[in-house]
């Protein structure tokens, strides 16, 4: 169902808000609940679609895991291997599920298939199985690099490995594999990226150092039950922090949100774009910190990212591009090739969809430009099914005299179950 962002007079935010358990890290706890001997009891986890998909296969390779609901709290009973079965395992749109499932498989001596959804099936894999048939397994690719595929898994060997690219996933797969597989392994990169999987990693007794460039693992430790609470996912409090810098007027916190290092790229982004972003309140549960952001609204300016920035914020290039589009002066995103292989070619989109509401904006080679503009926005956003393509431009309609239609605002629920009730919920009555 097409969703129509209406006008507004005046906007008005406050208050203390949370946003749903992060995405990555609630892939991550179930899988490692479901390679623990035992009952493992997961709070916060996120019910979205994509986590469900995680939740799905496992389920199909043996793992008994609890219905993900909103404010439940979930049950993995696992145990130290994972089952072989005859069904090919569906992925949905879950890159995250698919690749970092495909470590794991690697080192089980049987034969897995996996395929997804249309979107999924077209995002790329030899960069995973890759490193992954180096270390011994095998894989029955499709002949356009996606799924489905076939892993067949077997007895590993140590592996050194230089990534093309910086990637959480790639990087997990190994690592993963390197777990699972009771194997050394290193892992070379271009740029850092997201440390959860190290990080847990780090709590179950594995010796996992990083060095700038380079990550090395040694299979030291062992998964046993746990029980953490999953932190608020930063990629999601992204939105509601743009909402609330686009406002006319107002001030939100955002309590419980993951603050880990490798996630927050987008703060320095905001901040130089005039916005200010606290962080407080700080702690590290289960090594992930954990802490309450805050910001108000703001007169925004052009910003210049590099290369080097996107990884650490490669999630939120969509809402910083819509808030660029309210920024005083040209934009400039450089670097960004990964966009073009997400649930959509992002950096298309996005260009595409600015200029289609009224934002003048290019998209050259891997580099995105966005020229500001205080003029109201109007026009019909196509999504493509892209959970952040949505969300950004759900934010970005909310400004005075803008009429946005976005087709397909239902596949937020890829990663923000709920997310226009909570974005409704940053007004303050009478701010209409």
């Amino acid at each position: 169902m097409e969703r129509v962002i209406p006008t507004s007079s005046r906007l008005v935010v406050g208050g203390t808000h949370r946003v749903p358990g992060d995405k990555s890290i609630t892939h991550r706890a179930l899988l490692f609940g479901a390679l623990a001997r035992g009952t493992s009891m997961i709070g916060g986890a996120l019910p979205s679609l994509d986590a469900r998909s995680t939740a799905r296969v496992l389920r199909a390779l043996g793992a008994d895991i609890s219905p993900l609901r909103p404010d439940a709290t979930v049950r993995v009973v696992g145990d130290r291997r994972l089952k072989a079965t005859a069904t090919t395992l569906h992925c949905g749109n879950s890159g995250t599920t698919v690749r970092l499932l495909l470590g794991l498989l690697a080192a089980h001596r049987f034969s897995t298939r996996l395929t997804g959804d249309s979107s999924l099936r077209r995002r790329p894999m030899r960069r995973v199985t890759g490193p992954l048939m180096a270390m011994g397994a095998k894989v029955a690719e499709s002949a356009t690099d996606g799924l489905p595929l076939t892993i067949i898994g077997g007895r590993l060997r140590s592996i050194d490995w230089q990534m093309p690219v910086p990637s959480a996933q790639i990087k997990s797969a190994v690592l993963l594999a390197g777990m699972a597989g009771e194997v050394p392994v290193s892992l070379r990169e271009p740029a850092a990226s997201r440390d959860h999987t190290e990080r847990m990693l780090r709590h179950f007794g594995y010796d996992v150092r990083a060095t700038p460039g380079r990550v090395d693992f040694e299979p030291t430790g062992r998964l046993e039950p746990f029980e953490m609470q999953v932190p608020g996912d930063p990629s999601s409090a992204a939105f509601l922090l743009a909402a609330t810098l686009l406002a006319d007027s107002g001030e939100v916190r955002l309590s419980g949100v993951g603050c880990n290092a490798s996630r927050l790229g987008f703060l320095e982004v905001l901040r130089r774009m005039g916005g200010t972003v606290a962080v407080e309140g700080v702690e590290s549960p289960f090594g992930e910190p954990i802490g309450t952001l805050t910001t108000s609204a703001a007169s925004l300016r052009a910003v210049a990212v590099t290369p080097d920035e996107v990884p650490a914020m490669i999630d939120e290039i969509p809402i910083l591009a819509c808030l660029a589009a309210r920024a005083e002066g040209v934009s400039t995103f450089r670097g960004l090739a990964e966009l073009r292989v997400k649930e959509s070619d992002r950096l298309a989109l996005l260009a595409e969809n600015l200029r289609k509401v009224g934002v003048e904006a290019e998209a050259q080679g891997d580099d995105l430009h966005v020229t500001g503009t205080d003029a109201p926005l109007r026009g019909r956003v196509r999504t493509a099914g892209d959970h952040r393509i949505a969300m950004a431009f759900t934010v970005l309609g909310q400004g005075r005299g803008s009429r946005i239609t976005v087709d397909d605002p239902e596949c937020a629920a890829v990663s923000f179950p709920g997310f226009r009730e909570t974005l409704a919920g940053l007004r303050v009555r009478g701010g209409r």
